[in-house]
């Protein structure tokens, strides 16, 4: 996996292209291997039966066109290198490359329309991944951030992890949130999470009313899936910080029993205090929402967002990855709190001590307020 997030979509390809990287140069290979071996050995040595092994190995790497070459080259060699050298064990022989060629093409058939089945479905995933995972242009909302999704199903692309930056008439609003559980119905909840995100925070002025929407809408969304079937009731934590655009360097962030963000400046790097709140979908067991706190920024921090995807990733000895220790090493770094350099370099790392499995949905998003540009003096030359 790629240490970014999941790629946009290509154009489609016809299923033979988008086997690619030049697979046909395998099966060419044993073809050559085959008649180097019958020309270099002995008459007590008859090789030409391997020929049965040039389409089957191009049916498992190339598509059903090239495989059908594969299979005609070898049962036309078959007969020419037996009238060259005479080492034909007789006509059982020539069967089997027969009966080898007829078997590839089917097979290859069959994987091209397996693979092209599994590109339909990566493009379906895609096209949920972009509704609720939406790209961020660059500025919107007055501030920079960065994102990054890496999906623990490669084929899916999208899990329970969710995030958004929702440009508001009372400046910029951020979210990112995990909810329990994987599959469809963690797809559903993170979806119907962000999609009221996205109109609460941009119609309500006070951040706590925009905490008791989010609850609400998840317990909603428990009963359909209860009504539905399901039997298991979603719950998902998530932080949300405010960034308004009339007091740079304020903010206020609201955490729901997610991970508490870390803050990342000139200064070093410091972590905001532990969310005591209940995640969304539980505020009726632990008594109310949580405290909508003040967040004090200074000049050139960002803030630096993850899920348990990071937190909790583990090596192969099953040690975690130190998250603050990596960051400390990079807010030494010159242009470490760059959110899209934040992010590319955390999810790298978290890359490198997994392996490059992760058992996860890992989401990462930075955020900063850009720097106030300094006021240039009436009349001053340019």
């Amino acid at each position: 996996m790629r240490a970014r997030s999941v790629e946009e979509p290509g154009p489609r390809l016809p299923v033979l292209i988008r086997y690619g990287h030049r697979s046909w140069l395998v099966p060419l290979a044993v073809l050559a291997a085959v008649v180097g071996v019958d020309a270099a050995t002995p008459a007590t040595f008859a090789s030409v039966s391997w020929l049965a092994m040039v389409p089957v190995v191009a049916a498992g790497l190339c598509g059903p066109a090239a495989t059908t070459l594969f299979a005609l080259l070898a049962v036309v060699a078959y007969p020419a290198l037996d009238s060259i050298w005479s080492k034909s064990q007789g006509i059982e022989d020539f069967l089997l490359v027969i009966a080898g060629a007829a078997v590839s093409v089917p097979i290859s058939i069959f994987r091209a329309r397996a693979a092209a089945y599994v590109h339909h479905l990566q493009g379906t995933a895609e096209t949920t991944r972009q509704v609720v995972l939406r790209p961020v242009p660059p500025g919107w909302g007055g501030v920079d951030s960065a994102a990054r999704y890496l999906a623990a199903d490669v084929e899916a692309r999208v899990g329970g992890d969710f995030y958004d930056v929702l440009a508001t008439p009372f400046g910029a609003r951020v979210i990112l949130g995990d909810v329990q559980g994987k599959g469809l119905p963690a797809v559903s909840a993170a979806a119907a999470l962000v999609g009221c995100f996205r109109e609460a925070a941009f119609h309500e002025a006070d951040l706590a009313t925009v905490a008791s929407w989010l609850e609400e809408r998840l317990h909603r969304q428990n009963l359909l899936a209860e009504r539905l079937g399901e039997q298991e009731e979603r719950f998902a934590t998530a932080v949300v910080v405010w960034f308004p655009a009339d007091a740079p360097g304020e903010g206020e962030v609201v955490n729901f029993g997610h991970d508490s963000p870390h803050v990342l400046g000139p200064a070093g790097v410091r972590q905001l205090p532990p969310g005591n709140g209940a995640p969304l979908g539980l505020a009726q067991l632990a008594g109310g929402l949580p405290e909508v706190r003040r967040l004090s920024l200074g000049p050139e921090e960002t803030v630096l967002i993850v899920s348990d995807g990071v937190t909790e990733a583990r090596d192969r000895t099953g040690a975690f990855f130190a998250l603050r220790d990596h960051l400390e090493r990079l807010a030494a770094r010159p242009g470490a709190v760059d959110p899209g350099r934040l992010v590319d370099e955390v999810a790298a790392e978290v890359l490198r001590h997994t392996g490059g499995r992760l058992t996860d949905d890992t989401a990462l998003l930075a955020v900063r307020t850009p720097p106030v540009a300094p006021a240039v003096p009436a009349g001053s030359a340019d």
